[in-house]
């Protein structure tokens, strides 16, 4: 199931609406909701996710991850002409094995993206935490 299928199907569930409800609400036919809550549909078009957010008055959090979703829904995805030769490779055999990739595998590719993240957070904290330190070898 695809995060987009997963999460319109738990908004649906949460409002207390059934399917025919909301495709009413929306303007779209049931199957077609239907189609979207088990994943065989991609995701949908922006003007849809605006209907569905005034239709269920949706949160800014709930936007935010509603927005999210749909972006890692995607089936494809533009690579930037700018990037290094290795990461076109790199990408290419990814995408090669991406249906035998095991859920360590996706765990551990996952940790190594999100060092990044930490590295960054890190230099953030760094400069806070040098001025204490030199605050502390300071002799009185």
């Amino acid at each position: 199931m695809r995060p987009f299928s997963k999460y319109f199907y738990q908004l649906r569930v949460a409002h207390g609406i059934r399917q025919i409800e909301l495709a009413e609400l929306l303007g779209y036919e049931q199957s077609y909701i239907s189609a979207l809550e088990i994943g065989t549909k991609g995701p949908p078009t922006s003007e849809f996710i605006e209907r569905l957010i005034r239709a269920l008055s949706l949160s800014d959090i709930q936007q935010a991850e509603l927005h999210e979703v749909v972006e890692a829904s995607q089936r494809k995805f533009i690579i930037p002409t700018d990037l290094s030769e290795d990461i076109h490779w790199m990408l290419l055999n990814l995408h090669r094995h991406l249906d035998s990739l095991h859920p360590a595998q996706v765990r551990l590719i996952q940790e190594i993206i999100g060092i990044k993240d930490e590295f960054a957070k890190n230099a953030l904290l760094k400069p806070k935490y040098l001025r204490m330190q030199q605050k502390e070898d300071r002799p009185m």
